[in-house]
């Protein structure tokens, strides 16, 4: 969703910068406009930043017999990396 939003912020930034020509006096449209570019810019970035970041998964289940207790425990290990192409 923030990579879909950079890109709208920017597209929004470009229309106003580069469409718009309006002259107020109070506001500026172009700054506005390269100020929303640079924001969409940096959502855009931490989109793919938080995209691309590793995820890992463990689960460990031990068992193992006992001789005194008499118990049965079982051990196993699974890890999920962004090789994993099943996830």
């Amino acid at each position: 969703m923030s990579i879909g939003a950079g890109i709208a912020l920017f597209a929004i930034g470009a229309i106003l910068t580069f469409a718009v020509n309006v002259e107020t006096e109070w506001v500026n449209i172009d700054l506005i406009g390269y100020i929303l570019m640079g924001a969409g810019l940096v959502v855009f970035i931490v989109g793919l930043v938080l995209l691309m970041r590793r995820r890992r998964s463990d689960t460990v289940t031990r068992t193992a017999v006992d001789p005194a207790a008499n118990e049965r425990v079982t051990r196993q290990s699974t890890a999920t990396t962004d090789d994993d192409p099943y996830v």
